[in-house]
């Protein structure tokens, strides 16, 4: 090797190579001391990374069955540089800004409440979401404990629950420090629940409101109420009918064409509300829109059905675990349907005490008849077929001016599907208005455009639906309601509530 070759690089030991398997170099997910735990009684629990309301609703549901927990704030920026700052190179957007977004708060608990990183250790343990799948979901744990140790938190306990496994999984987890009872699944589900229903009503409240901000301060309002049934252990139901009155006493001016956008994609990219997708959702709002969320009950909605059918394929498979008669298959499909009716009624019953009456839960028999056309059902990462599903749904019924799908920059199972197969759909369906755009985390200008250009032709014809129907002199008073939820034809709300007066 010439010596200006040999310059480029040190040598390491001076060439001598005697060095290399005489320190571990692998990754160990073991603490390198062994530690104390607190116990359970003194175990504070922390999660978080749903919508704001949602967080808060966790907080509280989980509080009130006698756990301590804690709910993060939400994840912004920051969070982002201190999961690049201590996670691996390459991983995805939900992955920093979970992780970071916990780093920073036991640094925050270290340096504000005076405690030392040992003791954090000792007395916080972390829930979250597992899973597997062809991305980073299935790193994320291992993820956390890599960041956590590198920021100084090593042995730090992670527990998990499967998203897909439903209400009976407790046994099958190793941390038993927190009650993985049914109880706590059901009450957590409620609160996801409540959440999802405040949040719509949120979203299409917000872009007509007479007094900036009024709407924001009644969610505000509501999401209080709820947090305080669930901690008194009040009726959820009375909470949600106290919220309708709160939000009846907001101004609405709903005779406006705004573009109607529905955002999907990437499960954590589509809900998140802040920096993580450039607050997509407050953008489109401030750029004259009103925005058609993809509500949590979606995913947990899609799991199930994905539960049923690998029930249903395995079906005819021995079970060699059985003994005498296997009652597993039924049983299973038994707990699957009930877990689906328990959803759905609980879902129902908050609506329509709070007053959301036009949301439908989707029906994911229909939206696979739809989609298996153009994308395989047995393919499970991410979404599967429901971003597909979305896309034609939202073209057969108008439901929206344009369809966004979101993902993080490189997210395998979205891109393959948005990137892809929409092509697909786009070439067959030309009216589709559909994009595409990718988050990294940094720089917005970019994601802004190409949203800004989607959403000119969006706003385009929602005004030409809006000026095909004759607007009367008079402007009924109940359109103005938000408790007036008429269903029609037509994609805008303004024109759904023109076209329904017509019809009388």
């Amino acid at each position: 090797m010439s010596a200006q070759c040999s310059s480029i690089k040190q040598q390491d030991h001076d060439g001598n190579l005697n060095f290399i398997n005489t320190q571990e170099t692998q990754w160990r997910d073991v603490p390198k001391e062994p530690i104390k735990y607190a116990s359970k009684k003194d175990t504070i629990m922390v999660s978080g990374g749903l919508t704001i309301v949602q967080d808060k609703l966790m907080e509280s549901a989980i509080c009130s069955l006698g756990e301590k927990f804690v709910a993060l704030p939400n994840p912004d920026f920051e969070s982002f540089q201190t999961g690049k700052a201590y996670g691996n190179r390459g991983q995805c957007n939900p992955t920093y800004f979970t992780v970071g977004n916990l780093v920073k708060y036991l640094q925050n608990v270290r340096d504000e409440q005076g405690l030392t990183s040992k003791e954090i250790v000792e007395r916080y343990i972390y829930l979250t979401a597992g899973g597997c799948g062809p991305c980073r979901f299935g790193m994320y744990i291992t993820e956390y404990k890599k960041a956590l140790r590198d920021a100084g938190f090593d042995g730090f306990r992670i527990t998990s629950f499967e998203h897909d496994k439903g209400i009976f999984q407790g046994d099958d987890i190793e941390e038993q420090i927190l009650n993985f009872t049914p109880r706590f699944f059901v009450t957590l589900v409620k609160s996801v629940v409540i959440g999802d229903i405040i949040n719509i009503l949120g979203y299409k409240m917000r872009p007509y409101e007479v007094v900036s901000g009024s709407v924001d301060i009644a969610i505000d309002e509501c999401k209080n109420i709820a947090s305080d049934a669930f901690i008194e252990h009040k009726s959820l139901i009375k909470a949600m009918w106290k919220c309708r009155r709160v939000l009846e006493e907001v101004k609405l001016n709903r005779i406006q064409p705004k573009a109607k956008v529905m955002v999907m994609g990437e499960f954590w990219a589509a809900m998140t509300q802040g920096d993580g997708n450039y607050n997509l959702h407050r953008f489109l709002e401030a750029e004259g829109a009103e925005c058609i969320p993809q509500p949590i009950i979606n995913r947990l909605m899609l799991s199930l059905w994905e539960a049923e059918r690998e029930l249903d394929r395995n079906a005819g498979l021995p079970n060699e675990d059985a003994k005498g008669v296997d009652f597993t298959h039924a049983k299973s499909k038994v707990l699957i349907k009930a877990g689906k009716m328990a959803v759905k009624t609980h879902f129902n019953l908050y609506a329509k005490a709070i007053g959301l009456h036009d949301f439908e839960i989707p029906n994911m028999d229909e939206l696979s008849d739809l989609s298996k056309e153009f994308y395989t059902l047995d393919c499970e990462g991410g979404e599967g077929h429901l971003e597909v599903a979305h896309l034609l749904e939202s073209i057969k019924h108008n439901i929206a001016h344009l369809v966004i799908s979101i993902k993080p920059f490189g997210c395998m199972p979205s891109s393959a599907v948005s990137d892809g197969i929409q092509s697909l759909v786009t070439s067959r369906f030309p009216q589709a208005n559909f994009l595409s755009v990718e988050t990294s985390g940094e720089g917005a200008a970019n994601f802004y455009s190409r949203v800004q250009m989607a959403l000119f032709k969006a706003k385009q014809l929602a005004k030409e639906e809006f000026e095909e129907i004759p607007t009367p002199l008079s402007i009924p008073e109940k359109l103005n309601n938000y408790l007036y939820q008429p269903k029609n034809e037509r994609a805008g709300t303004a024109s759904q509530l023109l076209e329904s007066i017509r019809e009388h």
